[in-house]
């Protein structure tokens, strides 16, 4: 599956899909997508990773570092992995304990912890 970004708004909240592999070859084009979108003023994001078939320590990087971006300005990251491989290494990198994750967007965007 070939890389790809795209991001679209719900109500107060960026929604980031990104689909394909985040590794070191992509993972810049994911940065720059990111923080593009917290640039122009997002202040919650949720990036959902139920379309990525694989994410690298340098994603996970991207993550993290969009996560203290967001945070740092007072807003919010979540993420979303429905049906994704990828609930694993989040698991054991303990991201999970970092980042809210969620079965769907819906999800994330309607929790009343918002």
């Amino acid at each position: 599956m070939e890389f790809g970004v795209t991001a679209t708004s719900r109500g107060r909240w960026e929604v980031l899909t990104v689909t394909g592999e985040i590794d070191m070859a992509t993972a810049p084009r994911f940065r720059r997508r990111l923080l593009a979108v917290i640039g122009a003023g997002a202040q919650n994001v949720v990036i959902d990773l139920s379309g990525v078939d694989f994410i690298d320590s340098t994603g996970l990087g991207v993550l993290m570092g969009g996560a203290k971006r967001v945070r740092s300005g007072g807003g919010d990251i979540r993420l979303v992995m429905a049906g994704s491989r990828l609930a694993d290494l989040i698991e054991l990198t303990r991201l999970d304990r970092v980042l809210d994750v969620f079965d769907s967007v819906s999800a994330a965007i309607e929790d009343s912890g918002s």
